[in-house]
């Protein structure tokens, strides 16, 4: 998820630093299922410090101990659960065992899986015994968002699990700091139009919850508004009519071309009359391919702060890291996390 890309030196009260404030007026719990792994409880020593949010380490006691003298961690301020010893290791064995049985699944199947922490701490949150979930320094995403789909499932309306990068652009048209919405730029390959509509509402709700922002939706394209045929022009228009139809209240355009999109005086020419034209601050991209490609020229060329991947479109938190993150990192992706939530 989401410290892959992250970078915030050199910005005062960034949207970050924001987001950290709200995340400790929130006062929320997180469990961090990688409790054993050094980077994790030096980050959860820092949460406690800071009073960012309560946590939950998940794993083998005696060893989250000893790293807990190191990073001068004091147990008394945080839960520990071995999942393997916790009381509610067999109740959350039959809860998921009935969540997959459509699968044929196993008592032993179903116990092994509940003693991955992934799962586990995954459980926890569906049960509202934390609000987010926060793992990936030593699991892949694909092991992640695994664990996080099967156990919390996707929130009502939304069909598809999304990411999106918050890039902070130091200076943009006279603005400091600009903030965009780039999606989808690291989970879904080639999304049709219903995955692109998804992706859209979960990305609008990443921003209102994160920002406080009104979002301003542009489904991008080669093309605006018939300036090209083409099938992935279809492709994007038809991902606007089911928006227009099913979330009438979103102020969303398409399709456009990125300038139409963020500059206004080309939103104006190619777009006229367009409520969205030249203001987007969320780019809705066709597929992967451009959306990872925009994100990383964006941080590059820009000098921009990409800050993600922001994984939406569950029913409750959970969030992946880079297995390069360092604790700083997954203080970050906590409170980005923890407010998720809503």
């Amino acid at each position: 998820m989401l410290t892959k890309t992250t970078t915030t030196q050199g910005l005062e009260m960034s949207a970050l630093d924001k987001i950290k404030e709200k995340a400790k007026a929130a006062k929320r719990r997180v469990v961090l299922p990688e409790g054993t792994e050094p980077r994790s409880v030096e980050a959860a020593a820092t949460i406690i410090a800071d009073q960012m949010a309560s946590v939950t380490l998940l794993g083998n006691e005696q060893e989250i101990a000893a790293l807990a003298k190191q990073h001068q961690l004091d147990l008394d301020t945080v839960e520990v659960i071995d999942p393997a010893t916790s009381p509610s290791f067999d109740q959350y064995v039959s809860e998921f065992m009935e969540i997959r049985k459509t699968k044929g699944i196993t008592e032993e199947a179903a116990r092994e899986t509940m003693a991955n922490s992934l799962f586990f701490g995954a459980m926890l949150v569906r049960h509202d015994l934390a609000d987010a979930s926060v793992a990936g320094a030593i699991n892949t995403t694909g092991d992640v968002l695994r664990a996080a789909i099967q156990v919390l499932g996707l929130k009502e309306g939304i069909n598809t699990v999304s990411s999106c990068f918050m890039m902070t652009v130091p200076e943009y048209r006279g603005e400091k700091d600009k903030v965009f919405l780039y999606a989808d730029g690291a989970v879904v390959p080639n999304p049709t139009s219903e995955q692109l509509a998804s992706i859209a509402v979960s990305t609008a709700e990443t921003m209102r919850n994160l920002l406080g922002m009104d979002p301003k939706i542009a489904l991008l394209s080669f093309s605006t508004k018939g300036s090209a045929k083409h099938e992935d022009v279809d492709k994007v228009l038809a991902a606007l009519e089911i928006l227009k139809r099913d979330y009438p209240d979103l102020d969303v355009d398409g399709e456009l071309q990125v300038d139409a999109a963020i500059v206004p005086e080309i939103g104006a020419k190619k777009a006229p009359g367009s409520s969205v034209g030249g203001h987007a601050n969320i780019l809705i991209f066709p597929d992967l391919d451009a959306g990872n490609i925009a994100y990383k020229l964006t941080e590059r060329l820009a000098k921009a702060t990409a800050t993600g991947p922001i994984i939406q479109g569950l029913a409750k938190p959970a969030n992946d890291l880079s297995r390069g993150c360092t604790a700083a990192d997954i203080v970050d992706v906590v409170a980005i996390a923890t407010l998720l939530k809503g």
